[in-house]
């Protein structure tokens, strides 16, 4: 964490391929800035996770209190994707993607986004362990600690294996959830972590496969870049066949019902067809599109998959496979 200080000028600059690019100072961003350090629809699949994983505990919660720590576990999750674009912002500047986010675009200083990821980042944990319990928020913590540090300073920029070992912190939300709800972590929203983990590298990688030469010109080291495309290609249809069955353990443990069921059969046939055709179709467009397709459909059966549970187990849907 020494290296925090390292940022705190509102002058940090960057080498490109044509010169340097710098961050002008800005006196103050809008709202709506200082909102998009948040990374808001990464927060909206924060709640939803987290709230899943609240649902499938099978326990009776305080609906304020309940409010409160996903509002809590949602700040806390944009208060680590600010301190992520923080840290991040030399080589969001070089992707087109991430280049108008409000550091590299010069509306926000690197030191008041700093300050701001701090603030919110203690204020969620110390509000969740208030309002909840202290084992939620001590998850909360260490999830931000994860993704902002272990995360964004060191894997990113160090390995390949960044998506696979960093996907832990994006995984960890149900686990909060319930924590928040029971003051236990318990079988269920383990096994939420564990799809969403293995559901991240192949997601990622589809898009990474598109995005290479962007990925390439800032330095990150992801799998297509390290590996080839093709080694992407083949690990993608792994880690698919590995997701397939595993998103079924719910109905294997009876928190997953027939709903669920259908929705995780369909889903992971979808996933391994997409990352077959990702496989098959090396070459302009068609890849292209392999890639994205991938990539979009990997998104609606993951939100497809909780919103099953969310179906069954919050709205009284649920019909077990077995007896």
């Amino acid at each position: 964490m020494t290296s925090l200080s390292n940022s705190l000028s509102a002058d940090n600059s960057l080498s490109a391929d044509t010169g340097t690019t710098s961050f002008s100072p800005a006196a103050g961003g809008e709202v709506s800035d200082f909102f998009a350090l948040l990374k808001p629809r990464v927060m909206v699949l924060v709640i939803f996770t987290a709230l899943v994983g609240m649902v499938v505990s099978d326990a009776t919660v305080n609906p304020v209190i309940a409010a409160i720590s996903l509002l809590m576990i949602a700040v806390g999750a944009g208060a680590s994707g600010c301190l992520n674009m923080w840290w991040d912002a030399d080589i969001d500047a070089l992707m087109t993607r991430t280049a108008k986010r409000p550091i590299p675009d010069g509306r926000i200083r690197p030191d008041e986004a700093l300050a701001f990821g701090i603030v919110l980042s203690v204020g969620s944990v110390l509000i969740l362990g208030l309002a909840s319990n202290w084992l939620a928020a001590g998850l909360l913590a260490f999830t931000i600690v994860f993704y902002a540090v272990i995360y964004s300073m060191w894997l990113k920029r160090a390995t390949a294996q960044n998506i696979v070992i960093g996907g832990a912190a994006g995984a960890l939300p149900p686990v909060v959830g319930q924590a928040a709800a029971t003051g236990h972590v318990g079988i269920e929203s383990l096994v939420l972590f564990a799809i969403i983990f293995i559901w991240t590298p192949p997601h990622f990688w589809a898009l990474a496969l598109v995005k290479s030469g962007e990925y390439a010109r800032a330095g990150i080291p992801m799998m297509p870049n390290v590996a080839g495309p093709d080694s992407t290609r083949r690990q993608i249809i792994w880690y698919s066949l590995v997701l397939a069955p595993l998103a079924l353990l719910p109905v294997w443990l009876g928190f997953g019902g027939w709903l669920y069921a259908v929705v995780g059969v369909l889903g992971g046939l979808g996933m391994l067809a997409g990352a077959v055709q990702v496989y098959r179709l090396r070459e302009g467009e068609p890849e292209r599109k392999a890639a994205m397709g991938l990539f979009a459909f990997s998104i609606l059966y993951l939100f497809l998959l909780f919103s099953a549970l969310l179906a069954e187990q919050g709205l009284g849907l649920f019909r077990a496979v077995a007896a």
